[in-house]
């Protein structure tokens, strides 16, 4: 009885998953993928459509999908919309026959057959015919047999429109929607090479789809750029983290840029397939030979009121290039993971990574590598003076002491505020900004250069 009852259940859904077929043939597929957490799908169907009023019917929708954001173009009027989700479970199935008639069957066949009265957290209690109850505090070891489909409970998500179409036959009908559970993210690249002054640069954009369905051999675009979305749309997690070497990169650029409105669009220049749960990662570009600029970076310390009188710090290893066309470059670079690595003389060895925001054509691009470990950094406040009620001046100093078989030069920033002036100071300064100045503190192999400035405050 069980066989034959499952048999006509599943014969009834494959010809009816044929006639779908029939009716709907799928012309074209373009998804589009935000780095926030939403895809856009503009799917193409040919359907048979009698004049006047019908049902349309569209499975292998986005699982994740946002009802309220779908969109259907066909010649005629659509009357009503409607996205049913109700999927069958071994659990809906039992809720649904509450009250009904049910056979479970045991691993020796053993039969046990009654009306349903309860189902819950697994356990199941049946009314037999001769008025006894069976509890079942478990049902792993037990296989259920009912006669028929409930009504209502489907096999894939689906849209459904009641339409008024102006014409009958096949015709062109396009149905766009947003859906959670699309992510895309750009990861890169760098090698370094041995006199630091040039690296070797890929990228790879890695799209994530858990939306719940595969969008086969789709037009594929990503929109790099910080859309705009309203808060109760919970951001996806990424936390997907390859190392990919550059032997392995493809030099073909696969994916063509383009601005569109406050964004940028790059079109992968072929079809593709996303399947569902699947990251898969594709070649952006690749750029050799980029000029690059290593500095050290001290960038601790305080405006008006700063007083701590003794601390140290570490100076940070920074990478600088030139998003230019010059530089093998200047194209719109989407914010991602950007991993370094340089030869040890016999193999590629990880030095660190940083991340980057989105970054325009011609803009500097820097990467905090890690922190050096021959170089220190020491700061003290040497005076603080009070002139008046409202002027006050203070004095540092910062010690740079450099442990490396070589010279360096340390870039050291300080936030000063508003209202300040610097009276005097051992080595030249550059404002870098209202508030902001910095010193190029060069210091000789294994020894120590001391910065000394003096600062008047007007509070």
């Amino acid at each position: 009885m069980f066989a034959k009852h499952f048999i006509l259940i599943l014969i009834s859904l494959i010809l009816t998953g044929v006639a779908m077929g029939q009716l709907n043939e799928q012309k074209s597929l373009s998804v589009t993928v935000y780095n926030s957490n939403l895809g856009v799908v503009k799917d193409v169907r040919k359907i048979n459509i009698p004049e006047g009023n019908s049902k349309i019917e569209i499975t292998d929708v986005a699982q994740q999908i946002d009802p309220t954001s779908v969109h259907i173009k066909l010649d005629g009027n659509v009357i009503e919309q409607n996205y049913q989700y109700d999927l069958i479970s071994l659990n809906k199935i039992l809720q649904k026959y509450l009250g009904r008639n049910i056979q479970l069957i045991g691993e020796k066949n053993e039969l046990i057959e009654g009306t349903l009265l309860s189902n819950y957290g697994g356990q199941i209690v049946i009314k037999k015919k001769d008025g006894g109850l069976v509890m079942l505090p478990s049902v792993a070891k037990y296989r259920f047999n009912v006669g028929t489909l409930p009504e209502g409970l489907i096999t894939k998500p689906t849209l459904v429109w009641l339409v008024n179409s102006n014409s009958n036959g096949n015709q062109d009908v396009e149905i766009s929607y947003q859906t959670k559970g699309m992510n895309w993210h750009a990861e890169y690249v760098a090698v370094l090479n041995k006199d630091d002054n040039q690296l070797d640069l890929n990228s790879w954009v890695s799209v994530e789809n858990t939306s719940g369905t595969t969008f086969k051999n789709a037009k594929l675009k990503l929109v790099a750029g910080d859309v705009n979305l309203l808060q109760n749309r919970s951001p996806y997690p990424t936390q997907y983290d390859k190392v990919y070497k550059s032997a392995n990169m493809a030099a073909e650029q696969q994916f063509k840029e383009k601005e569109f409105f406050e964004y940028h669009i790059y079109n992968l220049q072929r079809p593709t397939t996303l399947a569902n749960n699947e990251t898969k990662q594709i070649s952006l570009f690749e750029a050799n030979g980029v000029k690059a600029h290593k500095k050290y970076f001290y960038g601790s310390g305080g405006y008006y009121g700063y007083r701590n009188q003794n601390s140290k710090g570490k100076v940070a290893v920074i990478v600088e290039f030139e998003n230019k066309k010059e530089n093998g470059l200047g194209i719109p670079m989407p914010k991602g993971k950007i991993r370094m690595y340089k030869s040890d003389g016999e193999s590629l060895e990880f030095i660190g990574e940083d991340l980057i925001d989105h970054t325009p054509k011609n803009e500097k691009i820097k990467i905090k590598i890690g922190d050096a470990f021959d170089i220190l950094a020491e700061e003290k406040q040497t005076d603080h003076k009070r002139i008046t009620d409202r002027v006050y001046e203070e004095a540092y100093e910062v010690t740079i002491t450099n442990r490396k078989n070589e010279d360096v030069t340390v870039e050291v920033e300080r936030n000063l505020g508003f209202d300040w002036e610097i009276l005097n100071s051992s080595l030249p300064y550059n404002k870098k900004n209202v508030s902001t100045v910095t010193f190029n503190v060069p210091v000789k192999k294994d020894s120590k250069t001391k910065l000394n400035y003096r600062v008047r405050y007007v509070h």
